[in-house]
């Protein structure tokens, strides 16, 4: 397979030494490629094969583009920590992941390995480098990554998510304020209306986070009736003055459930995000208790704890 291609690849008018045909054969030996890219000691492209024309690069017979300027701007770094290793001569190259920009202005993704070309005496003369598409990858890997941290049924992030979201935030020292919500009742709804009504009840309350809630509040559903709101850089008194509208809020909806329209309540808590992400979550959690005791459909504050006398 890889003899074959770099034959195909000569008859396209690119010659390569037989050191360079050498180091073709290693980048070809476990796969083929979309581009192959021939630079210069600068890193200036000399050759390159006719995938490269999809990028919107033309390669002249004299040094052309640099080898970066195939590369956005988030993967150049990577790359050109690359591109410097091999010109150095270090043959041990590693697959670079990089965004592209092609000429249709769309992002696209690929992935490079670059090798240093040598002559006979051993001294670097430019580089080979093979790239090839993964968008196809990239695509499935967000897929994955969606279906492991997302919640089916209101598409918000699950718990999983809200979990690492919230020891990143503590880890960081970030401030703000963890606000937890629970459908009150919710049982009772799946059992006189059916799971397919608390279902719909569930999705207009995700619908009303999102609706009511800042674009930099972070929201998840972390049980089956509760939901967690993650708000940096929030004091709790603002916090305070978001959640409780959205107590509010929600009971002023007459929902549609089975086929009755009824208010729905929710209970809900905020607490500041402080000290570990276990002892966060104890406190927000003993507030919304204190709320459901107190009669549901209202907002709790986490109660200052006293110190020992």
């Amino acid at each position: 397979m890889a003899i074959t291609l770099i034959r195909g690849i000569t008859k396209m008018g690119m010659n390569f030494t037989v050191q360079e045909s050498s180091a073709l054969y290693g980048l070809l030996a476990e796969t083929s490629s979309d581009v192959i890219v021939k630079t210069d000691l600068e890193g200036r492209i000399v050759h390159a094969s006719p995938g490269i024309r999809r990028l919107g690069v033309q390669v002249q017979t004299k040094a052309g583009p640099h080898l970066l300027d195939l590369v956005a701007a988030p993967g150049r770094a990577a790359v050109a920590t690359a591109l410097d290793a091999a010109l150095g001569g270090q043959s041990g190259a590693q697959w670079v992941e990089f965004p592209a920009i092609t000429t249709d202005a769309r992002e696209s993704w690929f992935e490079i390995r670059i090798r240093p070309l040598t002559d006979e005496g051993g001294a670097v003369y430019g580089s080979l480098a093979l790239m090839r598409t993964i968008d196809d990858r990239r695509s499935l890997r967000e897929q994955l990554f969606a279906a492991t941290y997302t919640d089916p049924l209101t598409q918000l992030t699950n718990r999983a998510a809200f979990i690492s979201m919230l020891e990143h935030m503590i880890a960081q020292g970030m401030e703000g304020c963890l606000a937890m919500f629970s459908i009150d009742f919710f049982r009772t709804i799946n059992m006189k209306y059916g799971q397919t009504a608390g279902d719909d009840v569930l999705r207009v309350f995700a619908d009303l986070l999102r609706e009511m809630l800042r674009s930099d509040d972070i929201i998840s559903r972390i049980g089956s009736e509760r939901f967690a709101v993650l708000l940096p850089r929030t004091t709790p008194e603002q916090a305070q003055a978001i959640c409780a509208r959205v107590v509010t809020t929600m009971a002023d909806l007459r929902q549609k459930v089975g086929d009755s329209r009824v208010a729905v309540t929710t209970s809900g808590s905020v607490a500041r995000i402080a000290q570990s992400m276990d002892e966060t979550i104890e406190r927000a959690e003993l507030a919304l208790f204190c709320a459901k005791a107190k009669g549901r459909n209202r907002l709790e504050m986490e109660k200052p704890r006293r110190l020992p006398v």
